[in-house]
């Protein structure tokens, strides 16, 4: 089965009122998973490029600039087969611009936040340039999700109040190692009043479920911080912690990828076919 396919098969319109029960549950419980498997397709496959690519590299050609070019042919060929269209291809870019941005930051001498120390020709201030593809995949999952689970939200914040935020969590990530405060906490209360009644709407199977806006944003910043313990144990860049041996990433970086989550959700939601699914109480 091709993609387009199963694509095809994920998005019918179903309807089966038979279904009750723990039958019922696990239908919808796997077809779930489906879509959230599917929707990752950006994150698997780059991350088992990850895995399996020697830390030597392949025939001279060192894992980072491997990374890179596996990056582009996925990211191509997701737009070529029109799981992406060209607006979203704008939006991930985005991310990949951001995301770089940030990486340059925390990786300069006076920050060090962390390293990538293996070698590779296509570092630029000393960050490889598939780093941005990280935060690109964050996107690309969001932009998937949206399509293949139907998202709707409800009481959402006003526009301009949510980018407003989105620019205030951005900004900490570089300010609190000059104004001495981490002022992360005070912007997580805010987004907690701010998204407090809103609410995603999705379709696992044939009938819509619910659940608050800011559990989704919980969840998907735990999963990313799971996949940043996987890369920091391949050694695909390392804390100051991790330099002797290998050890478990700072729980607190959940909260920090939450933020960032929070931060790709907003850039999406500007999209033009993605802003019709968002209420907006007046």
């Amino acid at each position: 089965m091709t993609l387009r396919a199963l694509d095809a098969h994920l998005l019918a319109q179903r309807t089966s009122p038979e279904l009750t029960g723990v039958r019922r549950f696990a239908i919808e419980f796997f077809y779930f998973g489906i879509k959230e498997a599917r929707a990752c397709l950006f994150v698997v496959l780059f991350f088992a490029a990850v895995f399996i690519t020697p830390r030597a590299g392949i025939f001279g050609v060192p894992r980072y600039d491997l990374l890179l070019l596996v990056a582009i042919v996925i990211q191509a060929s997701m737009v070529w087969a029109r799981l992406e269209t060209l607006d979203e291809l704008k939006a991930v870019c985005l991310f990949h611009v951001v995301g770089f941005a940030l990486e340059v930051f925390k990786t300069s001498s006076g920050i060090h936040s962390w390293t990538y120390p293996d070698f590779g020709y296509t570092k630029l201030f000393g960050v490889p340039l598939f780093s941005g593809f990280m935060y690109a995949a964050v996107g690309s999952y969001v932009i998937q999700a949206w399509r293949l689970l139907d998202l709707r939200i409800l009481h959402h914040p006003p526009l301009w109040m949510a980018i407003v935020v989105a620019i205030l969590i951005y900004a900490n990530f570089f300010t609190h190692h000059y104004i001495g405060e981490d002022y992360r906490w005070y912007i997580a209360a805010c987004v907690l009043g701010l998204y407090a009644r809103s609410t995603v709407i999705f379709t696992p199977y044939d009938r819509e479920r619910r659940m608050p806006l800011l559990l989704g944003f919980v969840l998907t910043g735990f999963f990313i911080w799971l996949a940043e313990n996987i890369s920091t144990f391949f050694g695909i860049w390392r804390y100051p912690n991790q330099i002797g041996a290998w050890a478990t990433v700072h729980v607190g970086k959940w909260s920090s990828w939450s933020l960032l989550v929070i931060m790709t959700f907003t850039i999406v939601a500007n999209l033009k076919h993605i802003k019709s699914k968002i209420h907006i109480p007046e």
